[in-house]
């Protein structure tokens, strides 16, 4: 493994066989189990659109998941190369799935809304416009052939 190289791995099991496997596109669950070792088991399944269950992930959510985890952890990673001190983070992601006539289907865009609070106000102007920075080192962001959006914002300091 090259020094920069870092590899991932999980492990799915499909749990939807209802005793007759995939004998028909109704047959069967979509229920699966996502492990990794040392971590607690994630519960996927389709969305409920595709006969997927309702109480588990599906890996569209996931997606978003990813994308907006990543940015969070890149764009507190630059603030603090530039000295800003960020004391409160939270996203609200969104994303745009596209259903062909075929079946298949593709991401059209996901928007991430990133609201910041810091310590010191003087800092407000310089921390929104490092999501950019932040935007351009998200790993997850730059394998994805869709764009991500990002409208960002600040925290009311009654939201802390």
């Amino acid at each position: 493994m090259a020094p920069n190289e870092h590899h991932y791995e999980i492990n799915v099991f499909w749990t939807g066989n209802r005793g007759s496997g995939t004998s028909g596109y109704k047959a069967y669950g979509r229920d699966h189990s996502v492990t990794a070792v040392g971590l607690p088991m994630l519960l996927g399944s389709a969305d409920k659109t595709f006969h997927g269950d309702w109480d588990r992930w599906n890996p569209e959510q996931l997606l978003v998941t990813a994308l907006s985890q990543c940015h969070m952890l890149s764009y507190l990673h630059v603030a603090v190369k530039h000295g800003v001190v960020v004391t409160k983070y939270e996203d609200t992601a969104t994303g745009t799935l596209v259903v062909n006539p075929d079946g298949s289907g593709q991401f059209e865009s996901i928007t991430l809304h990133p609201k910041i609070f810091v310590a010191d106000p003087s800092t407000e102007a310089l921390a929104l416009t490092l999501h950019a920075e932040a935007a351009s080192k998200c790993f997850i962001a730059r394998s994805v052939n869709f764009p991500v959006h990002h409208e960002p914002g600040v925290l009311e300091p009654t939201q802390d």
